[in-house]
Order: C-alpha cells, then sequence, then structure tokens
C-alpha cells in the first residue's frame, strides 16, 4: 500500500511539474506600469510603451554635402512635428523619384566604402528617444561616376522611411541626386 501511494505522489508531482512549465513557457502576460503621483488628489497615469516613429510624424531637411573623388556625402535632418515620443533606430530605408514622380530602382546600403564627416555617422546604429521638436541625422553617400555605359539616374525627391510598411516623409534636395553603380545609396545610422 504504502508503495502505491508513493507512486501516485511521485505521479501528481510530476503531473504538477508538467503542467506549471508548460504554462510558464507558452502564457502570455502584459505589463501596465502605474504611477501614482502625491498630491492634494490622487492622480494615477498609466505610461505606454514606445512606439517605433513614422515617417509621417517629420519634416525632412536635406543638408547639402561636399564632394570628392567622385564620391558625394551629405545629410538629412530629419524633425519630428507631431506630439508625444517615438523611437528610432537603425539605418534609413530609401525610396528614390525622378522629376516625372516616378520610383526608379536602386540600392540603400549601410555598408558606405567612405568615412561619413559627421563621427556619430560612423558609429553603430543605437536607439533614439523623440519628442516633438526634436531632430534626428542620417548620412548618405553615392558615386556619380558611371560604371562603363551606364547612365545615372536623377533623383529630386527622397522618401524616407524608418521601418519597412511605415509612412515617409519626402525631402527635396536642391540639387538632383545622380547615384551611379546601380543608383547606389550608402547610409549612415541614425543618430
Amino acid at each position: 500500500m504504502r508503495r502505491g501511494l508513493i507512486s501516485v505522489a511521485i505521479f501528481v508531482a510530476f503531473a504538477a511539474i508538467f503542467t506549471l512549465s508548460r504554462h510558464s513557457l507558452h502564457s502570455t502576460s502584459s505589463t501596465t506600469t502605474t504611477v501614482t503621483a502625491p498630491t492634494s488628489g490622487s492622480t494615477t497615469t498609466t505610461l505606454a510603451s514606445m512606439t517605433t516613429c513614422q515617417g509621417s510624424d517629420f519634416r525632412g531637411e536635406y543638408n547639402e554635402g561636399e564632394g570628392a573623388a567622385g564620391t558625394i556625402v551629405a545629410s538629412v535632418t530629419l524633425t519630428k512635428v507631431t506630439t508625444g515620443t517615438c523611437t528610432v533606430d537603425g539605418y534609413p530605408l530609401l525610396t528614390l523619384q525622378d522629376q516625372s514622380g516616378a520610383v526608379f530602382s536602386s540600392t540603400t546600403s549601410d555598408q558606405s566604402p567612405v568615412q561619413f564627416p559627421a563621427a556619430a555617422a560612423n558609429k553603430p546604429p543605437t536607439s533614439h528617444t523623440v519628442t516633438n521638436g526634436a531632430s534626428i541625422t542620417f548620412a548618405l553617400g553615392y558615386s556619380d561616376v558611371p560604371v562603363g555605359t551606364e547612365t545615372c539616374p536623377s533623383a529630386v525627391t527622397i522618401s524616407v522611411q524608418f521601418s519597412k510598411n511605415g509612412s515617409t516623409t519626402t525631402v527635396t534636395p536642391s540639387y538632383a541626386l545622380e547615384p551611379c553603380n546601380a543608383a547606389t545609396i550608402w547610409v549612415s545610422p541614425f543618430y
């Protein structure tokens, strides 16, 4: 009889451990942080998690750059024009358009063969929290020397995204960009 009770106890313990371990592996939970401010009345504020910035929250400005030995470098400053706070991380996604507004095939690369003038542009990506009126920047560069018989396209607008399938902000340089080498644009991380 004693042996039977021990076997049942071991089985129950095993079943409990198995059930609890499955629950902890497959359960989802949501955490809300509540902050109560000490005032004459009680106020409760729920802190929302940060969201990824959207291009439509920003106004863009193309900062004319410099060129030497067939390489052009410049930067784009994006200023948040909407309320709230969001985060930016990684590299910009660019879409180039010609004078008629047509999008043309281009390549955006985070592997630049040149050093950008701003030291921060040459560092690894970091996360940035952006509030209304704050700005972030990224550097860009390209070769304007045709390869073989290549005709380099002329981009009069640049659409900038923070994440794939996110909204864009449009930046218009004073002079058209003419990236060669299959319209490759090198970009820095946001800084």
